[in-house]
């Protein structure tokens, strides 16, 4: 569903979760401010028990003009032409029904009600503002100076992932980086963000938590809160010297919010988090710090005699016993057992970094995967692989290993499958470029050869040219080990490497 879809409808009612917060007023910002400029009758409206309380809520709403209303249930009249519920679902518990003609839903949380056909929802993005921001980019509609609109939309994703701690999605990223921001007026929102209820929350939820002393992490239940207040204790947490990894979380009306930390490179929180919320959520973020968030109803389906700290506990303990960790610069893996391959000649893409920037230029490759910083050189490759991924590689390498084409690159020739085309950003401009614009098209020359097993258990894979940062492999995964230098171990996921390697014979 794209917002052109529901031009046609009019008046358009913008309808948050009860009890809103940062995200939903900025989200329902947002679609307010795209409909009023189509000339459609617009008002934006909240319900539930309570009007907007919180300070930093309620300096939002006067600071950026928002008009939003709030509506006594009991007395809404049905609602004529279209409601939109932002940042819910209709018909879930977090937001009052009201009766109207025609109903749609913009939403970034898991998928709740299914029975809507005018819906876009997103669970993998961060906020649902980004999501509004990208409906409206779809559609032409220019922020440019809108810095009211730009500030909603910011602070919308800073509280939403804990003041970007838990940010992991390209898109929300971009958002970030793109939009007008006030950024004294996020300041002002920020330091009025705690209220001493809150503080008194973050106090008791401390003075009860589970220690484990074998893998030295801890997990702690917290009362119902906003999502920054489990980013601060989680990070206090990690300032005890016994605590290595830490889940803080929290039960809300419809799941879990839960915020992750890590400060051992064994440990990537955003990994950590995501395994946590796999099947029933989504999670992800940086290396010490991410989020989740798990559904009530996908988690009371698959575990529905389980309470959620023995849940928590288990999958801490499955993540730590059930995982092998390889260094590969210290390691040699014995290869009896794994089957040589060589690469098949796929066309796949590749930027020479000087070729779009000036050697010397810090940049950021930004990826599904995540960000990489690195700084054009003279010799510096970028790859571009089937599914999206990124990884650099050196002229003297290049050449050995790859044969270019003499055609432009084209995304279905190459095959490229992601949701995410790669963007290369200038750090000294802020400015980005897609990197699928300015790339070239090669095919492996086949000269390498690779042996090669699939994992039977989750691998974290320390490569040899990064010491810091792992590579993360599930079962059915590939892992890999040059034949011509077997410290070079590295993970291949299984799709990838279906479409791109081949057995040898004998």
């Amino acid at each position: 569903m794209r917002l052109g879809d529901l031009e046609k409808y009019n008046p358009v009612t913008v309808q948050c979760h009860d009890n809103p917060d940062g995200d939903a007023i900025a989200a329902g910002f947002g679609l307010y401010t795209y409909f009023k400029s189509q000339g459609k009758d617009t008002r934006l409206i909240y319900s539930g028990r309570n009007r907007i309380q919180k300070t930093n809520l309620e300096l939002m709403v006067e600071q950026l003009e928002i008009p939003i209303d709030y509506v006594e249930k009991e007395k809404a009249a049905p609602v004529e032409g279209l409601l939109i519920t932002v940042d819910c679902q209709y018909g879930a518990s977090n937001v009052s029904r009201l009766e109207a003609e025609t109903v749609a839903i913009i939403d970034h949380h898991q998928t709740e009600i299914t029975d809507i056909a005018l819906s876009r929802i997103n669970s993998n993005l961060g906020s649902c503002s980004t999501l509004v921001w990208q409906m409206m980019t779809e559609e032409g509609f220019d922020i440019g100076k809108n810095t009211a609109l730009g500030t909603a939309f910011y602070y919308g994703l800073y509280s939403d992932t804990n003041q970007f701690a838990e940010i992991y999605n390209p898109l929300d990223m971009d958002m970030r980086d793109s939009v007008p921001c006030n950024k004294s007026m996020i300041t002002l929102f920020r330091n009025s963000n705690l209220s001493l209820k809150e503080l008194e929350i973050a106090g008791i939820a401390m003075l009860r938590y589970i220690f484990n002393d074998d893998y030295y992490y801890a997990i702690i239940k917290s009362q119902p809160c906003d999502p920054n207040i489990l980013g601060l204790i989680s990070d206090f947490l990690l300032q005890v010297a016994e605590i290595r990894t830490c889940v803080v979380y929290n039960e809300t009306e419809d799941g879990y919010k839960l915020s992750v930390r890590s400060c051992i490179r064994e440990v990537q929180a955003s990994e950590l988090a995501a395994f946590l919320c796999e099947g029933i959520g989504s999670g992800g973020g940086h290396l010490e710090k991410a989020g989740g968030f798990i559904s009530k109803r996908l988690y009371e389906e698959q575990y529905p005699t389980l309470h959620s700290e023995a849940y928590l506990s288990q999958k801490m303990n499955d993540y730590y016993d059930n995982c092998d960790v390889i260094y590969a610069k210290e390691c040699e893996i014995n290869t009896a057992d794994m089957p040589a391959y060589r690469k098949k000649p796929v066309p796949i893409g590749f930027v020479r970094a000087a070729d779009v920037l000036p050697t010397g230029t810090p940049v950021t490759i930004r990826t599904l995967e995540g960000d990489m910083d690195m700084v054009v050189e003279e010799d510096l490759y970028i790859m571009i692989g089937v599914k999206g991924e990124v990884y650099p590689s050196r002229r003297s390498k290049f050449e050995k290993s790859y044969r270019v084409l003499d055609k432009a690159y084209d995304t279905h020739a190459c095959c490229l499958q992601t949701e995410y085309v790669p963007t290369l950003k200038n750090r000294l401009d802020g400015t980005s470029k897609i990197l699928t614009h300015h790339a070239g098209v090669c095919v492996h020359t086949g000269e390498t050869y690779i042996h090669a097993k699939p994992i039977a258990k989750r691998t974290k894979v320390f490569t040899g040219w990064d010491e810091e940062k792992y590579m993360t492999g599930k079962p059915g995964d590939y892992l890999a080990v040059r034949c011509d230098d077997m410290h070079d171990i590295y993970v291949v996921e299984k799709d990838i490497f279906m479409i791109t390697y081949e057995r040898m014979e004998g």
